[in-house]
C-alpha cells in the first residue's frame, strides 16, 4: 500500500528494488546519522536526497493514518474462502 500511495502523491515512481534499497538504508542510517538523507540516497539507485526524504515522510504519514484508525481494516472474508486464494 505505501509504495503505491507514495508514488502517486509525490510524482516519483519507486521500483520494488528501490524500495528494498530504501528499507536497507534506513536500517543502516538512523535519525541521528549525520547527512542521513544523502547517505540513504547514495544507497538507493536513481534517487536524490530530497526524494528519499519525501518518501520517508509520506511513509510516516501513511503509518500515522493506519495507526489512528483512519484507514479501514479490510474485510478479507468478503473475498471468498481461503481455499479460493491461490
Amino acid at each position: 500500500m505505501a509504495s503505491n500511495s507514495l508514488s502517486r502523491s509525490h510524482g516519483s515512481s519507486w521500483t520494488p528494488i528501490q524500495n528494498k534499497q530504501f528499507e536497507r538504508a534506513l536500517a543502516l542510517y538512523d535519525k541521528d546519522t549525520p547527512d542521513r538523507w544523502q547517505n540513504v540516497a547514495r544507497a538507493v539507485e536513481g534517487k536524490s536526497a530530497d526524494e528519499v526524504k519525501r518518501h520517508f515522510e509520506a511513509l510516516v504519514e501513511d503509518l500515522d493514518h493506519i495507526e489512528s484508525g483512519r484507514v479501514p481494516v479490510p474485510d478479507y472474508k468478503k473475498g471468498g474462502s481461503a481455499s479460493s486464494i491461490q
